[in-house]
């Protein structure tokens, strides 16, 4: 397994580094001396300012892995590849819900394979593939890592280990789970009777290679994990903190509703979101639902500041997010049409399918996130005077012509976020429409719907949402997701585990009009891997 042997034996020297640090803060051994068993002895010495001088780079470290840039092996030249928030829109563009462009682009454009649907799941396609495996197994070779040194007598004894021990747990099984989600078939629809990952739960450099485990062995292992993960903080008495850069008992009951989301799973999603939901009771509002233009037609302005997938402190939903000089803002740079990135001076738009635009109804101010039908207009980027005719159907969802410090030329700079209450109340809706309570998530939707009806406007609900006319219940909430999810980088996953097929055919914005079977979805083990791990078996 050379991909996983690589990031292991880097990380062994990150962490002597760290420990050679530490032994200077702690007094105990001189510098270059301190050895694997003498940080142990230490740990287990219960001094909980020790404790934490040892392993708390390890174990801060955690939650940003969630808000990844440089993805090993991957470079920096090409951004779209670069993070785990960029090679997320690199999914949507494979999907119904988003438009590349307006007219052909070059295949050398970030995001232009994908769009075009080349190779997906080849498993010699470097850039369209080995990014989703290089960054879980960092993950996992992180947390594992991080629980080498967590053994059950020192975890007993303090609760701030518990909660350290829960950190790395969290991160190990939406690690497995998001391999999982790529390379194989959705769990619900055959992919559990095949092929999971190759588990590894210990930290060694040297390890044993080892072949793929089943899907349901994978499984078992991400939900003990995250389960082991929930009550360790519930031990430790960490419960939803106010801050939105941890991990938390919002973000572990996050990764547990998704798990068993995708398992089919449906009480304990519906239990774990409940959960998380009592927490989080207000939902993102109209004034900060995208960006407003504030300036003229002729001379527009979107402001960051007022803008709440761009700025967390308007934005009540954040369970997960970081703020500017933490956040990785590339999803900004791609998706952001009056930005000098990739979303916007090189014509690289992203845009809404007027499919799915002309099903929002009228009275959802979602559709103000979005140009309508007509071309937006001419936009001048302020830092090379460089004008663009900007068409239709363009996003405002990541639109800002000024930084968060209110600099034209700073543009992209923004706060990020990764799991919101939006998409935990879809997940409650989807698992009582899959579930045995369908008139249960008609409930659950109308509290979205409620939210999300313009300003004195009727109040919207399934029974007089003008597109959902004759949808049953999951198909409700199949609708509402693609909504209210667009750009956030799970239209790919949600439709290989609805089973939904790409089809623009029928499109009349679309550029490519081509078409992804939801066989195709599931992305090949790299080449890479095959070669260099005899025990591993392609899909």
């Amino acid at each position: 397994m050379k991909i996983v042997n690589i990031i292991i034996t880097s990380f062994l020297g990150m962490v002597l580094l760290f420990f050679t640090a530490c032994s200077k803060k702690l007094d105990v051994i001189p510098q270059y001396q301190i050895n694997d068993q003498q940080i142990k002895d230490l740990l287990a010495s219960g001094d909980p300012v020790q404790q934490q001088k040892i392993l708390g780079g390890m174990a801060n470290s955690m939650p940003l892995l969630f808000n990844k840039a440089g993805i090993t092996g991957m470079g920096v030249a090409d951004y779209a590849y670069y993070t785990n928030q960029s090679i997320g829109i690199m999914r949507d563009l494979e999907g119904n819900d988003m438009v590349l462009g307006e007219t052909q682009i070059s295949d050398n454009l970030a995001g232009a394979n994908e769009y075009n649907l080349i190779n997906i799941p080849g498993a010699a396609n470097e850039r369209l593939n080995t990014a989703y495996w290089f960054y879980p197994w960092e993950l996992i070779t992180k947390a594992n890592q991080l629980l080498a040194y967590l053994s059950d007598e020192i975890v007993a004894s303090s609760n701030l280990m518990k909660e350290y021990k829960a950190r790395a747990l969290v991160v190990r099984s939406y690690a497995y789970n998001y391999l999982m989600e790529n390379y194989q078939d959705a769990y619900m629809k055959g992919g559990n009777t095949k092929q999971g990952m190759p588990l590894y739960t210990t930290y060694n450099p040297f390890q044993t290679l080892k072949a793929r485990s089943s899907a349901e062995e994978t499984y078992t292992l991400i939900k003990s994990d995250i389960n082991d993960a929930v009550q360790l903080l519930q031990t430790a008495g960490v419960g939803y903190t106010t801050g939105t850069d941890d991990i938390d008992m919002g973000v572990a009951n996050f990764v547990k509703a998704r798990i068993a989301l995708v398992t089919g799973d449906y009480p304990t999603v519906i239990s774990a979101t409940n959960d998380i939901l009592s927490h989080y009771p207000d939902l993102l509002q109209e004034d900060h639902y995208g960006a407003k233009n504030s300036g003229t037609p002729g001379d527009p302005e979107f402001l960051s500041i007022d803008n709440g997938f761009l700025y967390n402190s308007v934005n009540p939903e954040i369970i997960l997010g970081f703020n500017l000089g933490v956040a990785v803002n590339y999803i900004n740079n791609l998706m952001n049409t009056f930005g000098e990135g990739y979303g916007g001076v090189i014509e690289a738009y992203k845009r809404i399918d007027e499919r799915l635009y002309n099903k929002i109804a009228d009275d959802d101010f979602r559709k103000d996130t979005y140009q309508g039908a007509t071309a937006f207009g001419n936009f001048t980027y302020p830092s090379n005077g460089i004008m663009r005719t900007l068409p239709s159907y363009i996003n405002f969802k990541y639109a800002a012509s000024k930084g968060l410090d209110g600099d034209k030329l700073k543009a992209n700079q923004s706060d990020t976020y990764y799991m919101r209450a939006s998409e935990v109340l879809l997940m409650k809706a989807e698992a009582q429409a899959a579930g045995s309570n369908p008139s249960d998530a008609l409930v659950t939707l109308n509290q979205l719907l409620a939210a999300r009806t313009r300003s004195g406007a009727p109040v919207l609900t399934t029974s007089n949402y003008p597109a959902m006319a004759g949808m049953s219940p999951l198909e409700m909430v199949q609708f509402q997701t693609r909504v209210e999810l667009w750009g956030e980088g799970r239209e790919f996953y949600n439709n290989k585990r609805w089973g939904i097929p790409v089809d623009r055919s029928s499109s009349t914005n679309h550029i490519n009009k081509g078409q992804l079977s939801v066989a195709d979805m599931t992305i090949q083990i790299p080449n890479d891997e095959m070669l260099h791990n005899p025990l591993s078996t392609q899909n």
